[in-house]
């Protein structure tokens, strides 16, 4: 499929909406964290080319490590969905044929990719190394996207044990282009066109730009997030945020977990309070303005 090249990267939780989708190229529905009910609403209402992101299930992780969290903060073990409503979502998302549906978190299986192809959409998976670029495209991905580790939100590491690689982007360009011909995504701490002409010339067809939306016209962002983004700072790269590395604004709660361990997704329902910001290197350079505008001032 031929790209533009400046994709609007999925943001779950609210910032990405149909109608920043439907202004610019090309752009992703986050359907990671909301509701079937949701999923179905915001599919009615996108049009033309458009992506949909899911998060893909992952393993429970230790029971006794998430007990001894709660007890530290004073909660009990809430009730957790490790697989964010994975299936019925993906359902959904097939019956609308999308012109590509994407993973998070994991890779979609061969057979799944093969129910992907049959209903003439592509499949992407998001990949930080090169072994998990190996294991998509193995599988029959037609897309990779390559997560840097400037990118805001959560890293797409399919272990959430695992440390994300810190290999500047340009450099795991290099390193997944030698292991595999599948068309590459860019992705993270992209900020100007000179930033995404130089990702485009380094191997990537598209470069996936997420936090430079985050203060769209059309973009979700909560009016105390908004607040925040534009007072400028540097972000930090976490799990206090939600129990999986995330980058974002840093907050007193970071501050005081720095060693938080991999326990997502049952961190926030014990911390409801533990509003957080997340976003990419740099935040306060962001462009206010229609989503059209900043798409623009960001093509080489």
């Amino acid at each position: 499929m031929q790209l533009p090249p400046v994709v609007a990267a999925p943001m779950a939780g609210g910032p990405t909406t149909p109608a920043l989708v439907n202004a610019v190229a090309f752009g992703f529905l986050a359907f990671g964290t909301c509701s079937a009910e949701s999923a179905r609403e915001q599919l009615a209402k996108v049009r033309g080319l458009y992506g949909v992101n899911l998060f893909y299930p992952q393993p429970e992780p230790a029971r006794e490590t998430v007990e001894r969290v709660a007890r530290e903060l004073g909660a009990s073990v809430p009730e957790a969905d490790v697989t964010s409503g994975f299936a019925e979502k993906f359902d959904i998302v097939l019956e609308a044929s999308p012109a590509v549906v994407s993973s998070t978190f994991g890779c979609f299986s061969a057979a799944e990719i093969e129910r992907v192809h049959k209903v003439g959409s592509e499949a992407w998976v998001t990949v930080t190394c090169e072994s998990e670029a190996r294991e998509a495209a193995t599988r029959g991905a037609d897309g990779l996207i390559v997560q840097g580790p400037l990118a805001g939100g959560h890293r797409g590491t399919w272990d959430q044990n695992e440390r994300p690689d810190e290999r500047p982007i340009d450099m795991l360009l290099h390193a997944v282009r030698a292991e595999t011909d599948v068309p590459l995504i860019a992705a993270g701490g992209v900020r100007t066109r000179e930033d995404v002409g130089r990702l485009i010339a380094a191997g990537a067809q598209a470069v996936a730009c997420g936090s430079a939306f985050l203060l769209a016209d059309e973009a979700g962002t909560s009016a105390a997030n908004r607040s925040l983004l534009r007072s400028g700072g540097r972000s930090v790269i976490s799990r206090a945020f939600s129990g999986r590395w995330a980058r974002g604004v840093e907050t007193r709660f970071t501050r005081e977990h720095r060693d938080m361990p991999a326990i997502y997704p049952y961190l926030k329902p014990m911390v409801p309070d533990n509003t957080y910001c997340l976003v990419g290197k740099d935040y306060g350079s962001l462009r206010e303005a229609p989503a059209a505008q900043i798409e623009a001032e960001l093509t080489p």
